[in-house]
C-alpha cells in the first residue's frame, strides 16, 4: 500500500478561463437561437421544449466539467479527475445529441452529409469506436496522465479529445439525420458492448489494481482521507460504473425510439391501405 501524504483542505476555487466559456458560449450561441427560430416558424413539435432542456443540460455538464470547483479538484485527487473525464466523454455528447432534431439541423445536413462522404470509410461508426477506446487508454496511461496534469496545453488537448470522441461516438448513435446502424436491430447493441468491454475492462483495472499507479497522485496531499491506492480505486469504479449506467440509460432510450418509429411507420401503412380501399370501393360504385 502506497501510504498517505500528508492531509490538506480541498481548493473547491472556480476556474473562469477564457477557453471554457468561450466554448460555452459558442455552443450555446448555435443551438438557441436556432430552437427559437424553428419553434416559432415550424411549432413545438418541430422544437419540443424538452430537446432544449436536454440541450442546456448538457452546457450545465460542461460548465461543471470545466468552469465549476471539480476543475480545481482534478489536480489535486483522481476520482474528480476521472468524473470529468465521464462527463466529457459521455454525459455532456449524449445530452447535447438528444437535444437534436432533423429540423434543427437542416441547416447542417448537407454539409454533414458531405462530410461523411469525404472521410469515407473513416465515418463508419467502428472507427469511432475505436477512437473512443484508444482515446481513453491512451489519456490513461500513466505517463500522459501525468504530464496532462503538469502541462496545461496538454491537459486542454486532453480535454478536447475526449469531447470530441465523445461527440463523434454519440453521433453515431443518436443523430437525428438517419439511422448509421442497417445491418439489424443488434448493431446497436454491439457497438455500445465492444466499447463498454473496451473501457470497462480499463475502470475494473484501476480498481483493483495492487496499487496506485500514477506518481503525480502518489506525490500529492490527500483530500478527504483518501489515500493514493483508495483514490484509484474510487476512480475506477466511477468509470466502470458510468458505463454500465450511460449505455443501459442509452440503449432503453434507443429502444423506445425504435418502438415509436415501428408504431409511425405501421399507422402509415394502415392509413395507406384505408385509402386504398377507399379508393377501390369508390371506383366499384362508378357505372
Amino acid at each position: 500500500m502506497v501510504g498517505a501524504p500528508l492531509a490538506a483542505s480541498p481548493d473547491y476555487s472556480w476556474a473562469f478561463e477564457p477557453g471554457p466559456i468561450l466554448l460555452l458560449a459558442a455552443f450555446g450561441g448555435l443551438y438557441v437561437p436556432r430552437w427559437v427560430r424553428v419553434r416559432r416558424d415550424d411549432g413545438p413539435l418541430a422544437a419540443p421544449v424538452w430537446r432544449l432542456g436536454a440541450y442546456v443540460a448538457g452546457l450545465v455538464v460542461l460548465f461543471v466539467a470545466l468552469v465549476s470547483p471539480l476543475d480545481a479538484l482534478v489536480e489535486q485527487a483522481f476520482a474528480p479527475h476521472m468524473l470529468q473525464h465521464m462527463l466529457l466523454l459521455d454525459v455532456a455528447p449524449v445530452l447535447f445529441m438528444l437535444g437534436l432534431t432533423r429540423i434543427l439541423l437542416r441547416p447542417a445536413t448537407r454539409r454533414l452529409m458531405a462530410l461523411e462522404q469525404a472521410v469515407g470509410a473513416f465515418a463508419h461508426p467502428w472507427v469511432a469506436v475505436v477512437l473512443y477506446v484508444l482515446v481513453v487508454w491512451v489519456w490513461h496511461i500513466p505517463a500522459a496522465y501525468d504530464v496532462a496534469l503538469e502541462n496545461p496545453t496538454i491537459h486542454v488537448i486532453e480535454h478536447v479529445s475526449l469531447l470530441s470522441v465523445g461527440l463523434l461516438y454519440w453521433w453515431h448513435l443518436l443523430s437525428p439525420i438517419r439511422s448509421r446502424f442497417r445491418e439489424g436491430a443488434l448493431a446497436p447493441l454491439l457497438y455500445m458492448a465492444a466499447t463498454k468491454l473496451g473501457v470497462g475492462v480499463l475502470g475494473i483495472g484501476l480498481t483493483f489494481a495492487p496499487r496506485s499507479l500514477y506518481p503525480y497522485y502518489q506525490a500529492r496531499e490527500s483530500i478527504w482521507g483518501l489515500t493514493a491506492d483508495s483514490d484509484q480505486q474510487l476512480a475506477g469504479a466511477i468509470m466502470a460504473l458510468e458505463q454500465s449506467l450511460v449505455m443501459g440509460i442509452v440503449l432503453v432510450y434507443l429502444i423506445v425510439r425504435a418502438l415509436e418509429r415501428s408504431e409511425r411507420e405501421q399507422q402509415r401503412r394502415d392509413l395507406l391501405i384505408d385509402r386504398l380501399e377507399q379508393g377501390g370501393r369508390a371506383d366499384a360504385t362508378q357505372p
